[in-house]
Parts: structure tokens; C-alpha cells; sequence
């Protein structure tokens, strides 16, 4: 079981690649592995690593070089997200796919051509490195796909498929043999009309990754201390492995955080412990990497409120109370690893209901819910898939429950 957290700098942010302080990497870094975690989760700005097609900045993947040299110093591996894409409501992509050169982020040959280049080369410069976890494509890259998004690039769900292996073959080509994987967030497990699918997250690379937040309707519909609320992050483990054709097939609680005001502060360290262990009651899960290291700093302008206060730590690196039970439960599962024992009875899910009905509110969700609160470890399982008694038995089934309204 592995426990990480999103490294967010403490000086600048992200924006901290335009003048890179090693020294203060190095004091971020320290402050996390005294939490006893033992990876992050790092994010180059894709424009300022590329800030033309054909140009990749030979100094910013040497910094980048050196940050996961760093974090190897202190017993850190490191996880790189590509492109980015997306953070905090922010969007970082070049100049050379806006405006007066608008290209489709996902089908135009000269941007993907470029983007698969760049994963390549940033794979290609850790690969030698012992404490290189492997590449995810992007921060929640699906969100340029379609609505809610301002200015989106569409694609089908085949060019989207088709787009995450091109860019996976590149990462692999890179770094041979990383467990390389893609992440989105929640639209492509709720969404009806998202070109991003169950099916692409739980099939495409080595690895599925789930982002949890509860702000989606989970908390303001069931209250911070509600069942669903802490068990949000299970659920979405639970559904992701329906999708999986690998029984076994492991899942990577890739982000997860406690966002006032849906969770006040005096209840985040509650929120997170209770979180943390019920997604270590799901088989399968590789790891959990919490969202995020450090404080935004107040001096920064524009963040959405609720991103300033998601740090375990202050932006002058004290510990906060989520940061003590995020060490507590670290401490205990290296004491006593969790091994979760196979979650007999599933809830089936029919794909040809929609994704909505899996969505906060929807008839699953609910019904999944209703099940865990009653003390039930529900699984979840496909229609297509309940007459595979192979299947079932490899996932430890021995009982499936059919919610109303769900199938």
C-alpha cells in the first residue's frame, strides 16, 4: 500500500517552474516525508516545458530532473503528470494550440504529434531514475473535452480512446515499462454525454485512477459527515473495478482532498482519516495520494476559495490537523498492512442506464449508499457480467443485489 501526496510548492506554486528554487523543493519535500508518506505526484506547466511545438526546454526537464532527484534523497518516488492542462480551475496550455492558432487539443495531427513528443521526451529523461513511478498523461485532461468547459475541444469517444493509447505508447516509449495511465476526473464515471468513459479509465494503461471530490453534489446532498460523503472515494474504487476487464486489475486513488466549506475545517482531519479507511477496505488499490502537500498562498489571486485551504500542510510547512491523521493512518498501515478481504455481494449496474444513474443522487449511487450505511461492502458488477461465474468467483462474488431504478 502506498501513501503520497500532489506536490504543491510553497513558494509560487505552480508557477514556480519560472524561477526554480531547489533549495526550497528540497525544505517542501522534507516537510512531506516527515508525514511518513512515501511518493508525490509532480506537475511541469506544460507551456512553460513547451512553450513552442517543436521547442522543449532542455533546462525545465533538467528541473524537473532534479526534483525527482530530490525526492529520491528523501526516500520519495515521484509520479509526473505530463500535460497540464488543468489545476485548481486553472488552465495551462501553449499559445501555439489558442487563439489565431486554435487547434483541437485531442485530433489535430501537428498538437498530438507534439504532445506525444513531449511525454516521450520527459519519460525518456527519468527513466534511468530508480525512484521514477511511471508518467500519467495529464491532470484531468478530459475536462478540455466538452461542457462544463468554456471553450472545449471536441472529440468522439473513439478519437478519445485512440488518443490516450498514442499518448501512452509515448510515455511507454520513453520509460519502458513504467506503469504509465491517464487520469479524469469524475465526468467520465457520471457524465451521459462525456466522450471520456468508464471503459477508457478502467481498460487504457497500467494502472485506473480515480480523483474523488465531494464538492460534486456528494457532500451538499448528504452533509460532511454523511455516509456517502466518507465514502465517496470507495464508491468510485468500487465503480471503477465494474469497468475493469482485470478482475484484480489495481486502482490508484489518485487525488482526493477535504474542500471547504462542504467539509469545515474543524471536521477535515475526521473527513480525511474516515476516507482514507474506507478506501483501504476496496481490493486492489495501489495507493492513496492526497490533494494536497501544501497551502496555496493567500497572496496568489483568483483561486477558487476553497483551493487556498487543501493543504496537509501550511504554506509555511506546519502540519495541519488532516496532515496528523493522514501520519496516524500511514503509521498504522505500516504496523499493520491492510488486507481487505473480498467484497462478496455486488450491486449490478446496467451501462445502458446511463452514466447518471451512477452520479450523486442517481438511482445507484443512492442504492450503493443505502447498502454501505446498512453495513453492507457492496462491489460492483456490469449486467453483462453477471452470468460469468469466472468472473465472480476471481472477485470473490457470491451474491448480486439489482437497485430499483438502476437496471
Amino acid at each position: 500500500m502506498r501513501f503520497g501526496v500532489n506536490y504543491t510548492p510553497t513558494r509560487g506554486w505552480f508557477h514556480h517552474w519560472l524561477d526554480f528554487d531547489l533549495d526550497a523543493v528540497r525544505a517542501d519535500l522534507d516537510s512531506v516525508a516527515a508525514l511518513g508518506l512515501d511518493h508525490v505526484r509532480v506537475f511541469p506547466l506544460w507551456p512553460l516545458f513547451q512553450p513552442n511545438r517543436t521547442l522543449i526546454r532542455p533546462r525545465a526537464v533538467d528541473q524537473l530532473g532534479q526534483m525527482v532527484d530530490a525526492a529520491g534523497e528523501r526516500g520519495l518516488d515521484v509520479g509526473v503528470d505530463g500535460l497540464q492542462g488543468h489545476l485548481s480551475s486553472f488552465d495551462f496550455v501553449p499559445s501555439w494550440t489558442t487563439t489565431w492558432h486554435r487547434r483541437n487539443l485531442f485530433t489535430d495531427p501537428d498538437v498530438v504529434e507534439a504532445q506525444a513528443g513531449y511525454l516521450r521526451t520527459l519519460a525518456g529523461a527519468l527513466a534511468d531514475r530508480p525512484n521514477f513511478l511511471g508518467m500519467t498523461v495529464g491532470n484531468e485532461f478530459n475536462q478540455f473535452s466538452g461542457a462544463p468547459h468554456p471553450d472545449a475541444d471536441p472529440v468522439g469517444r473513439d478519437q478519445a480512446g485512440a488518443w490516450l493509447r498514442r499518448m501512452l505508447d509515448a510515455c511507454e516509449r520513453g520509460a519502458p515499462g513504467r506503469p504509465h495511465l491517464h487520469a479524469s476526473y469524475d465526468a467520465a464515471w457520471f457524465r451521459d454525454d462525456h466522450p471520456f468513459t468508464p471503459e477508457h479509465s478502467a481498460r487504457i494503461g497500467a494502472v485506473t485512477a480515480v480523483h474523488s471530490w465531494v464538492f460534486n453534489g456528494t457532500a451538499q446532498r448528504h452533509g460532511a459527515d454523511g455516509a456517502a460523503t466518507e465514502l465517496h472515494a470507495a464508491y468510485l474504487i468500487e465503480l471503477s473495478k465494474a469497468w475493469a476487464d482485470d478482475p484484480h486489475r489495481p486502482v490508484w486513488l489518485q487525488e482526493v482532498g477535504a474542500p471547504a466549506p462542504h467539509i469545515p475545517p474543524d471536521r477535515a482531519a475526521r473527513f480525511t482519516e474516515a476516507t482514507v479507511r474506507r478506501a483501504l477496505d476496496c481490493p486492489d488499490v495501489w495507493g492513496v495520494t492526497w490533494w494536497c502537500s501544501h497551502d496555496v498562498d493567500r497572496a496568489l489571486a483568483d483561486f477558487p476559495e476553497l483551493e487556498y485551504g487543501l493543504g496537509l500542510l501550511t504554506n509555511d510547512r506546519r502540519v495541519k490537523p488532516a496532515g496528523e491523521a493522514i501520519a496516524a493512518v500511514v503509521r498504522a498501515c505500516r504496523d499493520r498492512p491492510p488486507r481487505p478481504e473480498p467484497r462478496t455481494t455486488a450491486l449490478v449496474v446496467d451501462p445502458g442506464a446511463g452514466r447518471a444513474v451512477c452520479a450523486p443522487g442517481g438511482a445507484y449511487f443512492e442504492a450503493w449508499m443505502r447498502l454501505a450505511a446498512a453495513g453492507v461492502r457492496p462491489a460492483c458488477v456490469l449486467a453483462e457480467r453477471v452470468g460469468d461465474a469466472a468472473y465472480l468467483a476471481a472477485r470473490g462474488i457470491t451474491e448480486l443485489a439489482h437497485p430499483a431504478g438502476a437496471c
